[in-house]
C-alpha cells in the first residue's frame, strides 16, 4: 500500500515538473517575441535557427542533448530522467507556443517592454515550479555542476563563463543580443530567488496534504480490517 502511495506521489511531482516547464517555456517565448534581447542560451538557439533552419525548439533539444552528453562524459554518469525530459519538453513547448498566431511582437516599444518583463517573471516562476518538483537538474545546470567540480570554480563563476561563451557564439551566429539580455542577466537570479522558495512551499503543501489524506484513508482501512 505504501509503495502505491509513493508512486502516486512521484506522478504528482511529474505533473508539477511538467507544468513548471510549460510555464517556463511560455516565459521564454514572451522574451523571444518581445525582440529586446534573449537569454544567452536562447540567443544561441535563435542564432542556429537563423543560420541553419529547423525550429528554435528543435535547436533547444539538439543543443540540450549535446550539453547533456558532454556532462555525462565528464561526470561518467548516466543522465537522469528529469534532465532528459527537461531537454525534450522545453523544446517542444517553445515550438508550440511560437505557433500561437496572436502571440506576436507588439508594435509599440511599451508593449514590447511589458511583454519582456512579463516573460521574465513567468520564466522565473516556471523555473521555481519545475525545480520544486525535485526531479533533477536540466542539461545546462548538470554541465555547470560538473564543470565547477572539474575546474574547482564556484558555481556563479562557472555559470558566468558558460553563459558568456554561449552568448558570444550566439551573437556571432546572429542571435538577438540587446539591452534585454543584460536585464535578464541582472534580474533572473533575483526573480528565481523569490520564486523558488514560494514554489517549494506550494509543492510541499500540495504533496503533504495529499499524503495526509492517503495516510488517513489507509489508517481507516487498517482499523476496519482489525475490527473484523
Amino acid at each position: 500500500m505504501e509503495s502505491f502511495f509513493k508512486q502516486a506521489n512521484l506522478w504528482k511531482r511529474m505533473v508539477i515538473f511538467t507544468v513548471g516547464l510549460l510555464v517556463m517555456s511560455f516565459g521564454i517565448v514572451l522574451l523571444i517575441q518581445a525582440n529586446l534581447g534573449s537569454a544567452p542560451w536562447d540567443v544561441l538557439n535563435i542564432g542556429l535557427f537563423n543560420q541553419l533552419g529547423l525550429t528554435i525548439g528543435s535547436w533547444t533539444i539538439i543543443v540540450g542533448f549535446f550539453v547533456l552528453f558532454l556532462s555525462a562524459i565528464l561526470s561518467k554518469t548516466i543522465p537522469k530522467l528529469g534532465a532528459l525530459l527537461n531537454m525534450f519538453l522545453v523544446g517542444l513547448f517553445i515550438d508550440l507556443f511560437l505557433l500561437i498566431p496572436f502571440l506576436e511582437t507588439p508594435s509599440s516599444v511599451i508593449g514590447r517592454e511589458g511583454m519582456f518583463l512579463l516573460g521574465l517573471v513567468i520564466m522565473g516562476y516556471g523555473m521555481g515550479l519545475y525545480i520544486s518538483a525535485n526531479l533533477g537538474a536540466g542539461p545546462r545546470d548538470s554541465l555547470m555542476i560538473v564543470l565547477a567540480i572539474k575546474l574547482r570554480w564556484s558555481i556563479p563563476s562557472t555559470r558566468l563563463m558558460m553563459e558568456a561563451f554561449v552568448l558570444t557564439i550566439g551573437w556571432i551566429l546572429g542571435g538577438p543580443v540587446f539591452w534585454g539580455t543584460v536585464v535578464y542577466a541582472l534580474l533572473i537570479g533575483r526573480i528565481a530567488g523569490w520564486s523558488i522558495p514560494q514554489c517549494e512551499k506550494l509543492t510541499t503543501y500540495f504533496l503533504e496534504k495529499k499524503w495526509r489524506k492517503t495516510e488517513s484513508i489507509e489508517g481507516n482501512i487498517n482499523n476496519r480490517e482489525a475490527n473484523l
